[in-house]
């Protein structure tokens, strides 16, 4: 699961998949409507699971929080942890 943020568009992107590089590279290369219109995308926080069934459980749970201070916090607490 990883969190992407854009400076240009100010907004955040939360998502799950097996392969974060090529998401990235996909996201940043303008794969999909929504993320090529805040290219470049930087990569805030990921998060590792077992599986894609548990990343997809987290990516909701954030989701459905429909928090920009929800996930501020959740990017603060990985910076001081790190």
């Amino acid at each position: 699961m990883y969190i992407l943020h854009s400076r240009k568009l100010n907004k955040y992107y939360v998502w799950a998949c097996t392969n974060l590089e090529r998401r990235l590279y996909e996201h940043n290369i303008g794969h999909s409507k929504f993320t090529s219109l805040g290219v470049p995308w930087v990569l805030i926080l990921k998060e590792e699971f077992e599986n894609l069934v548990s990343a997809k459980k987290r990516e909701l749970d954030i989701k459905r929080k429909k928090s920009r201070i929800f996930i501020e916090e959740l990017v603060r607490k990985s910076i001081s942890q790190s």
